[in-house]
């Protein structure tokens, strides 16, 4: 199959109907994005589930943490667990890991 650029405005590519589908389903069609979630992703230009994919959990939460000074740990697996379609407790420890020092990284008063 084809890889298209139909999705670019997203910056990302796609393979067949996974393009639409990505982009109509809704943000809480995912796993972990609840409609609390789901409208603070909103308020940062994340309307759906493509836009996530191809912005990444780590992106989204920078953008997150914007505009949520309570922003978590748990958020930031919630946000990666979506991108990869799986409940956050199926992350494997080196992704929660890697994760956490990236929160760590973020989190630090400057």
């Amino acid at each position: 199959m084809a890889v298209s650029a139909c999705c670019s405005s997203f910056n990302y590519f796609c393979q067949g109907k996974t393009c639409i589908e990505n982009m109509t389903k809704k943000l809480t069609d995912l796993p972990n994005i609840g409609t609390e979630l789901a409208k603070k992703l909103e308020l940062v230009g994340i309307d759906n589930p493509g836009q996530l994919k191809s912005i990444g959990s780590k992106d989204a939460f920078i953008r997150l943490k914007t505009i949520d000074s309570s922003a978590c740990i748990n958020m930031l697996y919630a946000l990666e667990g979506a991108v990869r379609e799986i409940r956050w407790h199926g992350l494997s420890k080196e992704v929660k890991q890697e994760l956490l020092e990236f929160y760590r990284m973020v989190s630090r008063d400057v």
